[in-house]
This record gives structure tokens, sequence and C-alpha cells, in this order.
């Protein structure tokens, strides 16, 4: 979808023929298309539309109610923050005072209405024609807001930050997709690597020295050693999955250093490096004799941003082993950032004894868990023989992971 396409979209019969169409339906769409063409309307148009029409039904998991009223492309949509995420971001420059912030690689402008909708004036530029024009689509609704085609290494932020002091902001997300060939689902390939951003990492360093109040959302691959001094790096995680690793400078840091915000639609908490137990990077325990009742499991952001060692300290516990995330200790404790389970059986990992013990125990099926260890999990079900065929079985929860230097087996049920 090219940028003159957007511009048919969003006006006049292109709109309305947009607004008119019903709720997408894949096994409908194709039928829908001829009929449509055969009731006049231009075979690009409608294509278009029903291509919009796609991109909103996959949009309303991100955007709400809100998807029915924007324009999308799917890379664009592939990367947009999540608008509850979006306002977290936004509320950080609104309790900064930051009135004016530069949206430099807006994308579908998600960001962008979070900051518009808290009366923030949004300057947004985007390199791909269409993406910006979508962009400025998305935010027609504040017209103070606008989004333009630029290059994010083209704009010249100096005047305005000593124009607008400590009042400007900018924010930044870097493209991590790559130009080429795309996939079924029209993604392009993924970049995991600070060296293949767009705009660059040390671009994105030179904008947070021009101007203090600056954010940039980053991989969760983001190294721990590549946390700028005197930043926040979070790693935010919404109901279990790792989005993103968003760094602030100046004034918009919380909290020095990295955290972790666990977010789910009715709650957050965020989880510091000050949480974490002293010494809690120790080398685990030696063995399986050593556990606990209860093994912990932090969210996933806790373990990205490296703050395991809070679960330790929460729990008055030991890591399994340095880095695996599992945590054991003898105290039943509830955390909203972490998941907890009673360890019925553990075991040094031996396919020929796990197999006769859940036999013995009545167990037909298993949920298989791991992180340490490279063995295939699908592998190890075949072996076991959990086959689910049997008759009053149950299924039994496996936890594959390390203690000390070895391989373990655990059986654990969810509190």
């Amino acid at each position: 979808m090219d940028a003159a396409l957007v511009d048919r979209l969003s006006r006049g019969e292109g709109w309305a023929l947009l607004s008119a169409l019903p709720p997408y339906d894949e096994a409908t769409s194709l039928s829908l298309q001829e009929s449509l063409r055969g009731a006049g309307f231009d075979a690009e148009l409608v294509a278009g539309a029903m291509t919009q029409s796609r991109l909103r039904a996959r949009a309303v998991e991100k955007f709400g109610d809100f998807a029915a009223g924007m324009l999308f492309t799917p890379d664009a949509l592939e990367q947009a923050t999540r608008l509850p995420i979006a306002a977290r971001h936004a509320q950080r420059y609104a309790a900064a005072d930051v009135s004016v912030v530069h949206d430099l690689g807006c994308g579908l402008g998600s960001d962008a209405m979070a900051l518009s909708s808290l009366e923030i004036a949004v300057h947004a530029v985007d390199a791909d024609p269409a993406t910006a024009r979508v962009a400025a689509v998305n935010l027609r609704h504040w017209p103070a807001s606008t989004a333009v085609c630029a290059r994010a290494e083209d704009i010249d932020l100096s005047a305005a930050a000593v124009a607008g002091g400590s009042r400007v902001g900018a924010w930044l997300d870097p493209a991590r997709r790559v130009s080429g060939v795309a996939d079924a689902r029209g993604r392009t390939k993924r970049v995991f690597s600070l060296d293949a951003i767009s705009p660059s990492w040390d671009h994105v360093q030179q904008v947070a020295r021009q101007v203090p109040a600056t954010g940039a959302k980053l991989s969760p691959s983001m190294p721990h050693g590549a946390v700028p001094a005197g930043a926040e790096a979070q790693w935010t995680s919404w109901h279990g999955e790792v989005l993103e690793c968003a760094v602030w400078w100046g004034p918009l840091v919380t909290t020095v250093g990295r955290t972790a915000a666990v977010c789910t639609a009715s709650s957050t908490t965020v989880v510091t490096q000050a949480d974490a137990a002293p010494g809690a990077d120790h080398p685990g325990l030696t063995s399986v004799h050593d556990l606990g009742e209860w093994l912990y499991e932090p969210d996933r952001a806790v373990i990205r941003a490296g703050l395991t060692g809070a679960l330790v300290a929460a729990v008055d516990g030991a890591e399994l082993a340095t880095g695996v995330g599992y945590v054991t200790a003898a105290g039943a404790h509830e955390l909203p950032w972490a998941r907890r389970y009673r360890i019925v059986e553990a075991m040094p990992l031996s396919t020929k004894r796990l197999a006769r013990w859940l036999r013995d125990q009545g167990y037909d099926r298993v949920t298989i868990k791991k992180r340490g260890v490279t063995l295939d999990a699908d592998v190890l079900r075949r072996q076991l023989k959990m086959t689910g065929r049997g008759k009053g079985g149950s299924e039994a929860t496996l936890v594959l992971t390390r203690v000390g230097g070895g391989q373990v087996a655990l059986v654990v049920t969810p509190a």
C-alpha cells in the first residue's frame, strides 16, 4: 500500500467504503471483494479497503475499539505499542511537565496518540511515506499533533531543545525489521541487534544528549551492559509476554538502572534492582536435596531484566542455578509477578527413571516447561510414552532445568 492509496482510503469514497464494510471474515472476503467490484468500486480501492478491514480485525488485540477508526500497515501494526503500554510511556512525559514531544520514527502513531490524549503536542516523523500518512490519519483528532514523512536522522532538535528547554522531549521507536521479502502474513524479517536498528543506537544516544527528556523503545534482547549510565532500562511484559525494553533519560527516569514492569489489564507491578537480595547472584544450589517445598517462576520481564534476585529476596529462597530464573523456598508467598508451584517430586533427569515414576503415579500425559537445558521437549514426551490414551490417568507438569551442575526433572503442581 502506497501513500496515494492511504490518501484515497482516508477521505471521501474510500473512507465511506471502509466504514461501511462488515466485520472482517476471511471465509467471505473474496466474495465480498467481487461484490464490491461488481457494484462499481475501483479494484485497487476495494483491495486496499479489504486489507485495512483485515488489519483492523488484527489490531483489536492492541487497540481495542480504537482500531475501528484507525489505518494500518502490516509492519507498523506488528511493531506498534499496545495502547495501555503507550499510555504508560506518555505518563512519564506528562509527569515531567513536557509539553512537546518529537516522535522520531512514529510508525502508525500509537505512542503519539497516547501523548496527544494528555494534551502534549507531538511532531512525528516516519521514513516510510505510506506509514507517515497512516499516522497523520490516526492523529486527526488532535490538531496540535502532526505526522510527516522524514528520516529521524534528518531532524535537528538542537534549536527546539534550546527554545523549549525542559518542556521539550523526544521519543524514538527504531525500526527492528529489515526491508525485503515478507512472510505469508506480510511481515518482514525482525532484527535484534542494537547494531541493526534504524535509526542507529548511536543516533538514539545522540538525541538523548541533545534533549534530556528522551525515551526509546528497544527490543527485549537489549544487553544489560548497553544501558547508559544514569538512564533507566525498563523491560515490560503484558500478561506474561515481554514486549519491549524502553530506555529513559533525564527527567523521564523513575529509577536508575534496570527495572521490570509486569502489566496486566488490571494491575502493574514494577520490580527494581533495589528489590534484589544482597548476594542473590550466588552460584545456586548443589543438589535436588537442597530444594524447598515451593518452586517460583518470575515473570519473563523480571528474568529479562536480570532481576531474579528480587524474587530470591521476596521469598527468602535460592535460585536453582545461576541464570535459570527458577527459585525455590520453604515458605508460600503470593506475588503478582511470580507463579508458585508445589514440588511433588525431584530427581536427576533420567528418562527411564522419570517414565517409571510417572507410570507408577498414574500419569499418562505431561506438560513440559524447561529453562537452562537443551533437551527437546517433544522428543522427551515420546520417550516417556505419555500418549494421553490411558484410562483414568492425569496430567503431570514437568519442569526441566538445572540444579548445581546437573540437569533435573521436577514434578510440580500449580498453587
